[in-house]
């Protein structure tokens, strides 16, 4: 447990002295001592300089060694595959992406193929080969069905719908894989170093081309029977077309109803149009909306009150006491759509959570997918007994 605190204190902040370190974990000096030695020994810390300009001799830094343990991240969308390399300390050292439409007849029969191509490309860029890696997480849209090992929920994505993706993946990195649902992941990066950082239950909603959630609660995602909790855009809504046939009886962006209907991108895209408001892309939109009276606070207030609606359901079932915003819908309406969303959930919900944006920076997903890596890696190399 000791040797545990210390290398978590070492990761979190840096490099310490002994004494520090002694400070931090209660630990005597020459507990703190003989602690550091058998850490050292073992190969998970190194001396990496000195404090000077103190009284009394220098004093040795440690570091955890950061050539300990290398993980993989992975993002996957309908365009193609990022993958990230980081180092056990989570410092970033490689990416690389694949441009990919997955739809393509030949991209789905060549899942493993590409991810492969894509990891390796970031290996690459961090100067560092298949055999310094030591976990891998990818995030997708949809979820794996924890009884049958089968991603739902994505028709978009054919390539990984074969019962055997995680078995064949891991075979071809020479690594454990993890596939994790893309929201999820969202929300492990908004909990590590964004608006949910130290909660342990909140709502994250994703406002994109697609719409989803994810509930966290007690620190961990809700998955469902069929992994399947936080699928919001299927959600029945007043005002919206109902999806029918099931998760897999489309591969249309919108998903064919339901609350995507209403909040989707390609619907605040033909809700501008309809207002007068010509742009290319969902932030266009929205910037001349801010810009433009009347109209754009016309499509403001719609496109508030359909989000409270949708988010209205969702807090009637969870009762959550933070919901956080993200997504291109949501970064592009930004403080001005917050608040008015705010403002209409408390007409509509008995429940009152707080509402945030999105304060991750970067990819979120990717940053997920980094930071669960991460702690699966530490919990295997850190284990010194």
């Amino acid at each position: 447990m000791n040797d545990r605190a210390a290398l978590e204190l070492l990761v979190d902040l840096g490099p310490l002295t002994r004494t520090r370190l002694g400070e931090l974990t209660g630990l005597s000096k020459p507990t703190a001592s003989q602690l550091l030695g058998r850490l050292e020994a073992a190969g998970l810390v190194r001396g990496v300089g000195s404090v000077t300009g103190r009284p009394g001799p220098n004093a040795q830094l440690y570091e955890v060694n950061p050539s300990v343990a290398h993980v993989a991240a992975l993002a996957v969308d309908e365009e193609g595959i990022t993958a990230a390399v980081a180092d056990i300390t989570g410092t970033l050292l490689g990416e690389h992406h694949v441009r990919a439409r997955a739809l393509d007849e030949d991209v789905a029969r060549r899942t493993g193929e590409l991810v492969t191509e894509a990891v390796r490309g970031a290996l690459a860029a961090a100067g560092l080969g298949t055999g310094d890696l030591h976990r891998t997480v990818i995030g997708t849209p949809g979820a794996l069905d924890p009884r049958t090992r089968v991603l739902r929920y994505a028709p978009h994505l054919p390539g990984w719908q074969g019962p055997g993706v995680c078995e064949e993946l891991a075979g071809r990195l020479g690594t454990p894989v993890v596939i994790e649902n893309d929201v999820n992941l969202a929300a492990v990066a908004e909990r590590h170093a964004g608006a949910a950082r130290g909660e342990d239950d909140f709502v994250l909603a994703w406002i994109d081309e697609g719409v989803g959630a994810a509930v966290v609660l007690g620190g961990r995602p809700l998955r469902g029977a069929t992994g399947g909790a936080g699928e919001i855009g299927y959600m029945p809504l007043p005002g919206a077309p109902l999806a029918r046939g099931g998760p897999e009886a489309t591969v249309a962006p919108d998903g064919g109803g339901g609350f995507q209907q209403l909040v989707g991108s390609p619907t605040v895209l033909r809700l501008a149009r309809e207002a007068g408001l010509a742009a290319g892309s969902v932030h266009e939109a929205l910037d001349a909306a801010a810009r433009t009276p009347g109209a754009g606070d016309a499509l403001f207030a719609e496109l508030a009150e359909r989000i409270a609606t949708g988010l209205a359901a969702v807090v009637a079932v969870v009762d959550p006491g933070l919901v956080v915003l993200t997504g291109e819908v949501c970064r592009a309406g930004g403080e001005r759509l917050r608040a008015l969303v705010e403002s209409r959930l408390d007409d509509l919900a008995l429940p009152r959570p707080q509402l945030r944006l999105s304060t991750v920076e970067g990819r979120p997903v990717l940053v997920g997918a980094l930071c669960t890596a991460l702690a699966d890696a530490r919990d295997a190399v850190f284990d010194t007994a």
